[in-house]
């Protein structure tokens, strides 16, 4: 059986990164290479040395909303609201703490511009509920709202952008895709000068992502479901790499299970949009994903699944522990890794 607790690894509190470094491209990059089992040591903006002309670069171009929000019921009570999707023009999927407070039927009251009705409860225990309100919702957003943050970082974020990629573009995340907030735009600018193709994707990072395994057999959890979209574009730059034998790199675990939500059993794409379920663990044969470019996950997740899927599970457990011992920066501000196969030019 598949369990839990065989991806556990001891993390010192102190390596939860809570701020982001400056600049972005100065954090460090763990670089392992799958094919000689090497671990080398540097920093992300040197990651251009582990790239090659004709790399294909897959980065997720979702926004994160100012999703998180309080509501006050009748009675004065206060309830926090994250959006986690959006089901048409007025309601969301959303989660609700304490729930107790948010029972169907109930309304509430964000301010003055913004109400809410819970109108129903889904079977895993998040809201469904329908905004009252005029004008534009995400103008309104943007003033009663504030970033999501995980619960793991305590300290306020000076600057709302530092939790967006630099090449962000549509609204629709509860959370960052966090390894791509090590890029600059004269990073990425110069990625391409190599002759590195970027493909974009969209994922909407939603609750999937992060929701606890709760079962120690994996087999028994169930992934929240998130919004993908492929263009043809993105479909054509890939499926030109596949056919011609060159890398393709994800950047992050959301363009991961994006792509590999699409493929087909050769690793080609086509131009879809859908929601996907798809949760990653060993074994599993990727049929598109070629390298990694990604953070340092919590232990038990379904992200160190996912990683652990493409290095192998005591690989990746004897790389985390390594990271642990030189003192890597964990988590969704922290150090990133690149899991490679084969390096440099």
């Amino acid at each position: 059986m598949l369990k839990k607790s065989d991806y556990f690894y001891e993390l010192p509190q102190e390596l939860i990164a809570q701020t982001p470094v400056e600049p972005r491209d100065s954090s460090r990059l763990l670089v392992y290479d799958r094919k000689t089992r090497k671990v080398e040591h540097t920093v992300f903006h040197d990651i251009v040395k582990y790239l090659k002309k004709g790399d294909v670069l897959v980065i997720n171009n979702t926004k994160v909303l100012p999703a998180r929000m309080f509501a006050y019921t009748k009675n004065g009570g206060r309830v926090e609201v994250l959006l986690l999707k959006r089901q048409n023009l007025t309601d969301w999927e959303v989660l609700v703490k304490p729930g107790k407070k948010a029972k169907v039927g109930t309304e509430l009251v964000v301010s003055d511009e913004l109400s809410l009705k819970v109108t129903d409860r889904t079977e895993t225990g998040e809201r469904i509920v329908s905004f009252r309100y005029e004008g534009v919702f995400e103008d309104i957003l943007s003033r009663v709202g504030s970033m999501p943050l995980p619960p793991y970082i305590h300290e306020k974020l000076q600057d709302a952008t530092r939790y967006q990629t630099v090449y962000c573009k549509t609204d629709g995340s509860a959370a960052a895709p966090t390894a791509g907030l090590h890029f600059t735009k004269e990073l990425l600018r110069q990625i391409k000068e190599m002759g590195v193709q970027v493909a974009e994707v969209l994922l909407h990072v939603g609750l999937g992502t992060f929701r606890p395994v709760k079962e120690e057999d994996l087999t028994e959890h169930v992934m929240h479901s998130e919004y993908y979209c492929v263009s043809q574009e993105a479909a054509d730059v890939v499926n030109a790499a596949k056919r011609e034998g060159r890398r393709v790199i994800a950047v992050g675990t959301t363009s991961v299970r994006t792509l590999e939500t699409v493929a087909d059993e050769n690793g080609f794409l086509h131009a879809c949009s859908g929601d996907t379920s798809i949760f990653i663990y060993p074994p599993y044969r990727f049929k598109c994903v070629d390298a990694l470019i990604t953070n340092f996950h919590l232990p038990e997740s379904t992200l160190i699944m996912l990683v652990s899927a493409l290095m192998g599970r005591e690989e990746c457990l004897a790389v985390y522990r390594e990271a642990v011992e030189q003192r890597y920066r964990f988590f969704s501000f922290g150090d990133a890794m690149f899991i490679t196969d084969g390096v440099g030019r």
